[in-house]
């Protein structure tokens, strides 16, 4: 099977994947373009080829009513991450030939892929090739690794600083609400001091506007006492006093007789 060349501008993709088979384990590198792969296989001693020419594809793909990319998608499924309920195999096929095969299942019914693996001409540079894979993959995961850390390490740092923020802020908050509820205590007993003094002060115009009734005569012929004119109705009452009794002390004098003598 000889592999056709790679249209221009298209990148593959590869694949790599530790197979657990009778014989024991295997690694299985794929090399996957739009319309054909090619498969290195080594179980650490030997290693095998397998190319996949796009007339090889189609044919296969043309037998499972399929179209090359879709083939190409699930083989490249099926190598690329060892499947759950799949049976993997890398029987003999004679000459030092390997068949690959591994079992999948489509509407309830259990099929299988194979292809046939040839001897590499040279396995020491395929199992270098997949070593080299291996630790190329295994350094950018180790970069990925430590760039997703540093990641990690600079979001905690700025979470614990949002955090201490946060607890700064809501400090912050509460010493700015007992303040501003404070001043709105003494503003609001400052009104209403204000306002009690407002209430007393028309109280009391409404009582000077609206003075009482007239005052019951009093039975012992006294006059109603009326402020502010104090010292001018006592002298008044002073004058009239002398005068009335200067006048009138006879007639009293002879009324007090007649009444002893009454009695």
């Amino acid at each position: 099977m000889e592999s056709s060349s790679t249209p221009e501008g298209i990148e593959p993709r590869h694949t790599c994947l530790k197979l657990e088979v009778t014989e024991g384990p295997i690694f299985v590198k794929g090399t996957w373009y739009p319309s054909h792969f090619s498969l290195f296989i080594t179980d650490g001693c030997h290693a095998w080829l397998c190319n996949a020419s796009e007339e090889d594809v189609r044919e296969r793909a043309s037998q499972w009513d399929q179209s090359v990319s879709e083939y190409i998608e699930f083989a490249e499924k099926c190598l690329g991450f060892q499947q759950p309920g799949s049976v993997y195999n890398f029987a003999d096929a004679g000459n030092g030939h390997r068949r690959l095969s591994w079992t999948f299942e489509k509407e309830g019914t259990k099929l299988e892929w194979r292809w046939r693996c040839k001897p590499s001409p040279n396995s020491k540079k395929t199992m270098v090739d997949i070593l080299d894979f291996l630790m190329d993959a295994n350094i950018r995961l180790s970069e990925e690794v430590v760039r997703k850390t540093k990641s990690v390490e600079r979001l905690r740092e700025e979470a614990e600083k949002c955090l201490e923020q946060s607890e700064k802020l809501s400090v912050e908050k509460q010493e700015f609400e007992s303040e501003v509820y404070a001043k709105f205590v003494n503003v609001l007993n400052s009104k209403k001091a204000k306002l009690r003094e407002l209430r007393d002060q028309l109280s009391n115009q409404g009582a000077a506007e609206n003075p009482p009734e007239e005052e019951e005569v009093s039975t012992d012929g006294t006059e109603p006492y009326v402020s502010g004119s104090d010292d001018v109705n006592i002298d008044e009452r002073s004058d009239k006093d002398i005068s009335g009794t200067s006048k009138n002390a006879s007639p009293g004098k002879a009324r007090g007789r007649k009444r002893n003598t009454r009695s």
